[in-house]
Parts: C-alpha cells; structure tokens; sequence
C-alpha cells in the first residue's frame, strides 16, 4: 500500500554538526515523498544552515536564549495548529519530546533515550559505539516508511555563498584549518596546529576559519608560523560560505566538530583529528576522500566522553599532543 505524506516535521534543536547530518533525513525523506511540505525545527542561531535548503518548506526556529519556555509553548501551539502527519525528532532532549508530543501528530517518532518517548507512536534505540553512525541511527526512524539506506547530508549553499568565496580571489590551490572547537579535548592543541602549517608546501594558501569569537585565537596562530602565505577568514565567512571555500579546498584539516560535517556535506577533501573523542562514536567523515589521524598511543583514558571536556580530566592531554602531523 502507497504511504501518503502531506506534512512532515523533523526535530533537531541541538548544535550545527547535528543539524548538518540531519540533512541526511531531509534528503531521504524528499527523495521518497517528493510531493510531502517538510518543515524543520532548530535552534536559534542554526536557521541560516537550512533558510535557502530546497527541500525544506519552512524553517521552525526555537529561540532558546530569551524567553525559553514561553517560546517553547508558543512553538508547540503553532505546530499543533499545522496538523502534521509524522512528526520525526531527532533530538534527546525533554523539550522536543514535548514538542513531538503536543503536536498530536498521527505518527510521533523518536528515540527512546527521550524522557517524554513514552508519548510516541514509535520509539527507536540510539546506541553510540556498535559501529553505526549518525546518519544511519537517524535513518532509523523512517526506515519503515523509506528503506534501510541512509543518504548522505547536503548543504545547499546559494549563488550568493559562492560568490563571496570568488570575491576572496584566493590562490588557485588553498588549504582551510579550522582550529578551534567548544571542547578543549576536542581542539588539537596550538603548537600541533602551527607545526601542521609550518609542514604545507611555501606554494599553498592557507585559510584560517572559525566563528567570529574565533578570530584572536586564529590570529595568534598566524602571527606564530613561519608559512608566509596563512589569512584569518575566522570573522569574513558565515557557515555557508565556509561550506563553500571547503568545497573548493584542496584539503581541510578539522576537529571532531561542526567543520568536519559540513565536508561531509560537501563531500569535500578533509583530514579530521580525533583528541578525546574516537570516530566509532559514529560522527566520523562521510567524504569519498578522508583521512582520520588520532593517538598512535593506546590510552586507558580514551575516550573520556562523548562530547568533550573544558579541561583533560587526566591532567596530560597526551590524546592531543601525542598526534603526528
């Protein structure tokens, strides 16, 4: 029997790498309802990933930072209103389970892991560890209603993004480093990342990115190497037109962070250092071309949690500074 979808919402109010690889579920569930209104909700600060995304009819936006739960409620009025037929939250969290759940959609779909799931229709595991990755936990939930074949995550930068990376008239061969992250576990350390560009060929270009707030830090790297060809674009770029000059890379190297999912959205050339954290957390690279470089060392301590630390709870941080670049 055909499944016919109208209205379809997906749920994903957590950081920018979330949203990126939920692209993978907007692409498969287009491709198998073409026709079907697919809506999806973020987080404030994350609407311009997916404002101009050609599958997308309309981008929800919860802003947490001011008047979270009034907003909250407001939200789950207006979605209710909107009378969905599958409402598919790929988040964890109590705060889109009660969204999913006030919805009052006919199929309220989840993991398990949600506080509120026992609201669902359906409810799935979500298992870090057993080999899966993210895109294809999250296929999970619509495999009933798709297949078992995840897509990869798109971002569908505008003629305007390409044309800010053109009016940068970059050298014809560039490399982007993106240094910076939330976690310090994360982040390779400084004097990796000044050794790593310091190695790079006197011919390369070099392209510094991060968020605005990454701009003194990024700085401090380019007034530390002797490359002679290195510029902070750290304050220049908006996430789309990063995913851009990462397109157009001869090779990104990245943390296990948000850069590392928009070339994996780009299908762009990349090298993603892994500190604290490993790839079989299933975050890894989606790109034909990768490479994963983390601690030849076998350390009792790794991985010490999935999303990283302010600080090395050991103290050493050798998963960090005992990588070879």
């Amino acid at each position: 029997m055909e499944i016919v979808l109208n209205k379809i919402l997906v749920i994903q109010t957590a950081f920018i790498g979330d949203v990126i690889l939920a692209t993978a579920l907007i692409e498969k569930l287009h491709a198998s309802f073409p026709k079907a209104k697919i809506d999806f909700l973020v987080r404030g600060g994350n609407e311009s990933l997916v404002k101009d995304h050609p599958f997308v009819n309309e981008v929800i936006v919860w802003h947490k930072k001011e008047n979270k739960y009034k907003n909250l409620f407001s939200l789950a009025k207006e979605i209710r209103k909107t009378k969905y037929d599958y409402v598919i939250n790929l988040q964890r969290f109590m705060a889109s389970g009660f969204l999913t759940w006030r919805s009052k959609a006919k199929h309220r779909i989840g993991f398990k892991k949600n506080p509120l799931s026992f609201f669902y229709t359906e409810k799935f595991p979500h298992e870090i560890g057993n080999g899966q990755h993210e895109v294809e936990r999250n296929q999970l939930l619509i495999e009933k209603i798709t297949d078992s074949v995840a897509l990869k995550p798109k971002l569908h930068p505008s003629k305007s993004n390409y044309s800010k990376i053109e009016s940068l008239k970059l050298d014809t061969e560039f490399i982007v480093v993106a240094p910076s992250s939330v976690w310090f576990t994360k982040q390779v350390p400084q004097s990796k990342v000044i050794e790593l560009i310091n190695k790079q060929l006197s011919t390369l270009q070099i392209c510094l990115i991060g968020a605005p707030s990454d701009f003194d830090y990024c700085q401090s790297i380019l007034d530390a190497v002797d490359h002679t060809n290195v510029i902070n674009l750290s304050n220049k770029l908006n996430l789309l037109d990063s995913a851009v000059l990462i397109q157009n890379a001869k090779m990104s190297y990245v943390n296990d962070s948000a850069p590392l999912h928009i070339a994996s959205a780009m299908n762009a050339n990349v090298t993603a250092f892994f500190c604290s954290t490993v790839p079989e957390f299933g975050f890894g690279s989606l790109s034909d071309r990768s490479l994963i470089i983390q601690s030849e060392e076998k350390l009792d301590c790794r991985p010490c949690g999935i999303h990283g630390f302010k600080s090395c709870p050991k103290g050493h941080f050798k998963c960090g500074l005992n990588l070879k670049v």
